[in-house]
């Protein structure tokens, strides 16, 4: 990784969201003179004060004219569009344009673990977090997963492994990365609304193995129709996985999980299902492995990972009926993967904010459904695809009234599937807000 020096460096951090914040505290502690661009009024919280005391200038609005050439970096938030118009000017003036991680990583000197792809990131790295920790490796893991990497980062030293889950809005903004692993679980054509084509998609995600050397490793899906471009242009040594194929290091048969030849554990002990999440761990064993985890952490981790929180997690199992939280599946396709993941009777929870999507391409992926519960603006197009199916199909308000509902069709051998094909915004603030009133109404239905 290449060392920037932001020591008596001038630098806009533009977006006072979380990662504006760690940036700019960041940015004060490597000696940079630090204004802060916001497009409206700054929330007067703790950190606002601090930054204030220390002479950081804060501006209120977001007019390209107030970036000029005396600054040396512009920081941004990884969200804000590369077409607004103080990024461009940035261009114009050929200012380097950083995200919070390139900040981050300008001092960090241990070893770099980084995960990035279009499905899989989160459970991923959890994946990998948690097999480190298992054999009793010290690691730290930040990034898109939801904690800013400058919030981390001055606690770290050269005998620490920090593990990074990054977005391709991200990468974008860390010109300089070199990670000593670096993982790529898949590329699909995402955020194209951001990245324009598909190809300025694929060149983001590449950004993460671009600048790695001879003696770096990049574990790459050999299913991906982007691998052999990347195999040619990559610098570092590739590591191959595949969910389906069997001449690799990692692999897996009809019945077990094998690493280098070994049997480690049958499939049927792993606690996270479906096939999505096989090529998941398929990914992050083969990550374990060139980090030197032990077999006896990967096992289990694998017995006990239950899954990322609303991400088909395992929630519990009660008088033998099965409890999974699926809320992040805001589309079709996440829940098609869902109900594809169980062959056991299946009760179905969905319905969320109405956007317009043909809900009947669900109907392949009930056969294994035994009742549906729908709920929200999509009600009534989960009631069509239900009947379509020949499903008994209820129709409740919301999430609430779906858990006593279900609770009381579930019987043993029985699984219950928040799995919504909707965003949440109809009814709830986020799809967190909607899983965690789907937990919470399970425990108090159930008396947990």
């Amino acid at each position: 990784m290449k060392i920037q020096d932001f020591n008596n460096k001038k630098v806009m951090v533009f977006g006072w969201a979380r990662s504006g914040k760690a940036a700019a505290q960041r940015l004060l502690e490597l000696g940079a003179q630090v204004t802060v661009v916001n497009g409206g009024e700054f929330e007067d919280d703790i950190v606002y004060r601090q930054l204030l005391a220390a002479d950081v200038q804060f501006i209120n609005h977001d007019d390209a004219m107030s970036l000029n050439t005396t600054f040396d970096y512009l920081v941004k938030n990884p969200g804000i569009n590369y077409e607004t118009a103080l990024v461009k000017q940035a261009e114009k003036l050929n200012i380097p344009i950083l995200t919070e991680v390139a900040v981050a990583l300008s001092s960090f000197e241990g070893r770099l673990i980084a995960v990035t792809g279009s499905n899989g990131k989160t459970t991923t790295t959890s994946l990998i977090r948690d097999m480190l920790k298992s054999d009793g490796q010290k690691v730290t893991t930040a990034g898109n997963i939801g904690i800013p990497v400058c919030e981390v980062i001055k606690n770290l030293t050269a005998d620490d492994t920090l593990l990074l889950e990054l977005s391709s809005f991200q990468l974008m903004g860390t010109p300089d990365i070199r990670p000593d692993i670096a993982l790529i679980t898949n590329i699909f054509a995402n955020h194209l609304d951001y990245h324009g084509t598909r190809e300025n998609y694929v060149a983001a995600k590449f950004q993460l193995t671009k600048n790695q050397t001879t003696n770096q490793l990049l574990v790459l899906n050999a299913d991906g129709q982007d691998t052999d471009n990347f195999i040619k242009k990559t610098h570092a040594k590739v590591v191959a996985f595949s969910r389906i194929k069997n001449e690799y290091t990692v692999r897996t048969d009809s019945v077990d999980l094998i690493i280098s030849g070994n049997h480690l554990m049958p499939l049927s002990d792993i606690k996270l299902v479906g096939p999505h999440n096989l090529e998941n761990i398929v990914a992050a064993v083969t990550v374990a492995k060139l980090a030197g985890v032990h077999d006896v952490a990967i096992r289990h981790v694998l017995e006990t990972f239950g899954g990322v929180k609303h991400r088909l997690q395992h929630v519990f199992t009660d008088n033998g009926v099965t409890f999974y939280n699926d809320s992040k599946a805001t589309d079709i396709e996440a829940t098609q993967t869902a109900l594809n993941s169980f062959h056991q009777p299946t009760i179905w929870l969905a319905g969320g904010l109405d956007r317009g999507d043909d809900l009947m391409r669900l109907l392949p992926n009930l056969l294994h459904v035994k009742a549906v519960i729908a709920f929200g603006e999509t009600q009534q197009k989960i009631v069509t695809v239900a009947r379509a199916a020949n499903k008994p199909v209820i129709t409740v308000d919301d999430v609430e009234q779906a858990v006593p509902v279900a609770v009381k069709l579930a019987v043993t051998g029985d699984v219950v599937l928040l799995s919504p094909a909707a965003a949440s915004w109809d009814q709830y603030k986020s799809f967190e807000e909607r899983g965690e009133r789907y937990v919470t109404e399970l425990k108090k239905v159930l008396g947990l």
